[in-house]
């Protein structure tokens, strides 16, 4: 679908719909918090018109956007070690699949 078919009719901006909606779907925040987050910005949104276009585009947006994701096999790791960042110790911990990978 092209962008303007998908936004026709919207108040927003396509970006500001979009926003919202990535941050939602990746993020552990409420649509309050997003509301709150958009107000800091000057924009004033209801939470429910940004649960009504999570519903409308949270599709759409997984669909497009798992193909570009890395694939992973179910099998992983934590793996840990200890470095020196600015003359201090501290843990490193990364997430690594059964080939090797990085998650």
């Amino acid at each position: 679908m092209e962008k303007e078919n998908l936004f026709k009719w919207k108040h927003y901006q396509p970006d500001i719909i979009l926003l919202n909606v990535r941050w939602y779907l990746r993020y552990n925040l409420s649509f309050r918090d997003l509301v709150e987050m958009m107000e800091e910005r000057g924009l004033f949104i209801a939470h429910t018109t940004i649960m009504r276009w999570v519903h409308q585009y949270g599709h759409e947006l997984d669909k497009r956007v798992r193909r570009h994701l890395k694939s992973i096999n179910d099998s992983w790791r934590v793996d840990e070690t200890y470095i020196k960042v600015k003359g201090q110790w501290m843990y490193l911990y990364r997430a690594v699949d059964s080939g090797g990978n990085t998650i």
